[in-house]
Order: C-alpha cells, then sequence, then structure tokens
C-alpha cells in the first residue's frame, strides 16, 4: 500500500496558482481545443444530501456514509473528458433512484465541474481543496505533482496521443515531408509542442529552421483550415474531426502515435489522466476502487457503443455536436490504464524533461506519484 504524503491546500501560495495558470495555459489548447457551449447541469441532488468534504477532508458521518458518498470530479471539454460521458449519466440515473426511493445500498454520487480551460477552470480548485479528482493533461500532472510536493497522485490514464497532421492537399505523408513547410498548430507550452519538437527532430528537421511552425489558439487554427487559408495544421481531435466534416478537402496526414511508433520513441504517448489529491485520498482510500470501476466501464462505453456515447458527450458539453463526437471517438484513443501499468509513462516523462525540464514541473515525478493499491 502506498504511504500517502500529507499536504494542505494552505500551504501554496498566490504565486504559485499564478505560476501554474500561466505556465499550462497551451495545456488547455493542446489537449481539448474545441470551443463547447456551457454545459447542461447534471441532476439536482437528493433531497436529503450528505454533505460535501470540506477542504479540510472531514469524513461525512456513519449515517450520510450508509447512503451515499460525494467525490467532487472537475473534467475538461475535449478528449480528456470524453471517456467520463457515460459516468455523467450513470450519475443522474443513481440519482434519479435514490429521490425516488428505490436505491439501496451507497452511492457513489459525483458532483461535476466542467471547464474549458486547466489552468483557470480546474488547477485552482483542485489546489485549494474544492475538487477530490480531476481528468487532466498528462504534463500537468507531473507539474502540479512537483509544485506541491506531493499534492496529486496519478489514479489512471485515460487517453493516448490524439494529435494528427492535416493537409489542405495531399503532399504530406510522414513528418519528414514536412521539411520547408509552415505548419499551423496548437498547445504551444505543452504536450503538443514538446511531442512535435520530438518527433521533427527524430525525422531528421530542426524546428523553427527546416519547418516554420505558427503556433496559434485553437478556434483560429480550426478556421484557417477549415476555410482552405492554411496547407497544414496540427490539432488534437476532436478540433481535428471538426475541420475534416466542415472541409472535405482536408486529409488526415499523419498520426502522431503512428509517427510516435514508427520513431520507437520510449514511453506510451499518453496525453490525458485522471488524478486525485493525495490529501483527499488518504482519508478515501476505500472508495478508489469503486471510483476507477465506474471510470474503466464509462470509457469502454465509449469505445463500443460511439453512437450513444457521442448523444451523451453533446449532452453534457464535453463536445459540441453528436456528429463531431461520433466521428472523432475513433480517433480519440480513448483508453483505461491503472496500477503498476501507470509507470509505462515515465519514458514519455523523460522525452518531456529532457526537451523541457518545466513541461513536468522541473522533475520527472517519483514513485509516490503513481497510485497503486
Amino acid at each position: 500500500m502506498k504511504i500517502w504524503k500529507k499536504w494542505t491546500a494552505s500551504a501554496l501560495s498566490l504565486a504559485l496558482l499564478l505560476a501554474l495558470a500561466a505556465g499550462c495555459a497551451g495545456g488547455q489548447e493542446a489537449a481539448d481545443p474545441t470551443p463547447t457551449p456551457t454545459p447542461a447541469p447534471t441532476a439536482a441532488p437528493p433531497a436529503d444530501p450528505t454533505p460535501a468534504p470540506t477542504p479540510e477532508d472531514e469524513t461525512p458521518p456513519p449515517d450520510a456514509i450508509n447512503r451515499y458518498r460525494i467525490i467532487r470530479l472537475g473534467l475538461l471539454k475535449g478528449p480528456t473528458g470524453m471517456g467520463a460521458a457515460k459516468l455523467l449519466a450513470d450519475n443522474d440515473a443513481d440519482a434519479a433512484k435514490v429521490e425516488a426511493g428505490t436505491y439501496d445500498g451507497t452511492l457513489l454520487r459525483y458532483e461535476v465541474t466542467l471547464g474549458a480551460d486547466p489552468a483557470n477552470d480546474i488547477v485552482p480548485k483542485l489546489v485549494n481543496g474544492e475538487l477530490d479528482l480531476a481528468a487532466v493533461p498528462t504534463n500537468l500532472a507531473a507539474t502540479l505533482y512537483n509544485k506541491t510536493e506531493g499534492g496529486v497522485t496519478l489514479l489512471a490514464l485515460n487517453t493516448k496521443g490524439v494529435l494528427h497532421i492535416l493537409e489542405n492537399g495531399d503532399s504530406v505523408h510522414s513528418l519528414s515531408d514536412l521539411a520547408g513547410k509552415t505548419l499551423y498548430a496548437t498547445g504551444q507550452g505543452a504536450n503538443p509542442e514538446y511531442a512535435l519538437h520530438y518527433l521533427l527532430q527524430q525525422n531528421g528537421l530542426t524546428p523553427g529552421q527546416d519547418v516554420t511552425i505558427e503556433w496559434r489558439a485553437s478556434d483560429e487554427v480550426v478556421a484557417l483550415m477549415a476555410s482552405g487559408q492554411a496547407e497544414l495544421a496540427m490539432l488534437p481531435v476532436p478540433a481535428a474531426t471538426s475541420v475534416m466534416l466542415q472541409n472535405q478537402d482536408v486529409r488526415d496526414a499523419v498520426d502522431l502515435n503512428d509517427a510516435w511508433a514508427a520513431a520507437e520513441a520510449p514511453g506510451l504517448f499518453t496525453m490525458g489522466c485522471l488524478v486525485a489529491r493525495t490529501a483527499w485520498l488518504e482519508n478515501n482510500w476505500e472508495l478508489v476502487s469503486g471510483i476507477l470501476s465506474d471510470y474503466a466501464a464509462s470509457i469502454a462505453y465509449a469505445n463500443d457503443n460511439p453512437e450513444e456515447a457521442a448523444a451523451l458527450m453533446e449532452q453534457y458539453g464535453i463536445v459540441p455536436k453528436a456528429a463531431v463526437a461520433r466521428a472523432a471517438i475513433p480517433q480519440a484513443n480513448l483508453v483505461y490504464v491503472d496500477g503498476v501499468d501507470l509507470r509505462d509513462i515515465q519514458s514519455y516523462y523523460e522525452v518531456l524533461y529532457a526537451a523541457d525540464p518545466t513541461s513536468i514541473g522541473g522533475a520527472i515525478p517519483d514513485d509516490d506519484f503513481y497510485y497503486i493499491s
């Protein structure tokens, strides 16, 4: 059993929050770039709910535990949050059973915060104790672990690489074909930039010299490609999917997962994960197996039932349109990895660290980062 480190949010200064927000701003565009509408709220809590845990992680009274336990979950719009759509639907269905008096047993009740920008919508709430769990980009998870001195723990990996090179044309079939061209891209200062630079170098190209990279906001890159004003772009799913649905002349030229494998790059190319606050985990470890079971089942449902899952993704505001979500699911590389297999990402962190130590908070996370029961 892992020996958890104590961490209190009060130990973190406002300067740290500002630094994290600035340093991780690019990560939102990398993992979750597609603008989405304000999500419909989840069903109201039961009429006599258990009080949510306080920032000090006080345990609810025994009679409340027998009814249900509240889990405060942060999700991001886009691929990092796509796998949780069925979990949210089941959450609402269970709440309805409680309200009707037909639910018998202990219920894990998820109170969900859905945001578009991890630095502004998720990180502050995770740091100050307003969230217990959050789905975030993998480089941000490592950064938070380092900046909070072990304040977050990695529970599961949820998304492999989602980056694609799109082309208005038919001249690029590998990364080496980008020589002498201009590539519009999103995700500067986060996973996409470091992965792209590494793979270009593995293909004998120097970023900024052999390939001109124009870093822009994701919505701007989408507009340029959809309108045909740009020839090449790097975008993540589902933004890449949206472009190809809008402009039939745009093709998926290079899947960076394939490029990663072709370069025999080390580590698991994984861009999304689920983390928990370590302080919450210390007091609620007995809930983790149920949470992870819910989460794994939700991801499996998305992969096995894309039509139904896509409708849920639109319903909960994770992806703006079901048609985009349906087309994106096969390319979103939704996965569920936990336990000892979590350590497969360490070599990927080594790649990021070699590219820029600040990309993961200045150090490769140690073994305490991984939740291995």
